[in-house]
């Protein structure tokens, strides 16, 4: 709490810090810190008061770690106005949303996934660059389809495009969304997909219950995907 406590009143002072927790779980002790004090202020300062931090670790459910150490903060911290939320897959998602985020005038958590560390990943020429970043709000088709469409986030996007491949041994085209940011969420592109496939799965870390697939669900039945 100590530290989150330190960033934020850095960032109030006009720098732009990087907060980092060992792992999102210890977020907890610092939530207070990260919620009333960063994602409110702008907001009851009028606007005054910008509060420019990310913070990164990693999230979700990693290798012998334990209840206490496997949750998924997306939900949680999607849920709160004020703050912005990323969950990149890859390297190239990781490199521009975090350049994205640092640059952000806005706090920003950033989960990461403990188990994507050692992945390797190809790398184009363009996100090698230093200007390269990846805007905030905006998801990735990963993959064409026409049948139906698969959204995810973070490590299980991978799980969902090795799905896709057997799928399409048995003629199931699925069109893969990475959804790069939690919130602000891209419904446009999800709506986009589903109004050509007519069919939605979500995919998650989280548990099942007012999770991030639970909110793409609602947006979609209220939205113009009929």
């Amino acid at each position: 709490m100590g530290f989150t406590g330190i960033a934020v009143g850095a960032a109030m002072a006009g720098l732009r810090p990087i907060c980092e927790f060992m792992t999102f779980n210890f977020s907890m002790q610092a939530i207070d810190q990260v919620i009333n004090s960063a994602a409110k202020t702008y907001y009851m300062s009028a606007g005054l008061q910008p509060v420019p931090i990310v913070f990164r670790g990693p999230n979700g459910a990693s290798a012998g770690v334990a209840a206490q150490h496997s949750q998924c903060f997306a939900a949680w911290y999607g849920h709160c106005p004020g703050l912005k939320v990323v969950s990149p897959w890859n390297s190239e998602d990781a490199r521009g949303l975090l350049k994205a985020a640092i640059r952000d005038d806005n706090p920003v958590v950033f989960l990461e996934n403990e188990l994507m560390y050692g992945v390797p990943f190809d790398m184009s020429e363009e996100s090698q660059s230093k200007d390269f970043t990846i805007p905030i709000g905006k998801a990735k088709i990963e993959r064409q389809g026409s049948h139906i469409t698969v959204v995810s986030h973070s490590r299980l996007v991978g799980h969902c495009l090795d799905a896709a491949a057997v799928l399409a041994k048995k003629g199931i085209e699925c069109e893969v969304i990475n959804l790069r940011t939690i919130r602000p969420l891209d419904v446009e592109c999800i709506e986009t997909s589903v109004m050509k496939t007519n069919h939605l799965v979500t995919v998650e870390g989280g548990w099942p219950q007012f999770g991030v697939g639970a909110e793409i669900c609602a947006r979609i039945m209220e939205g113009t995907a009929d």
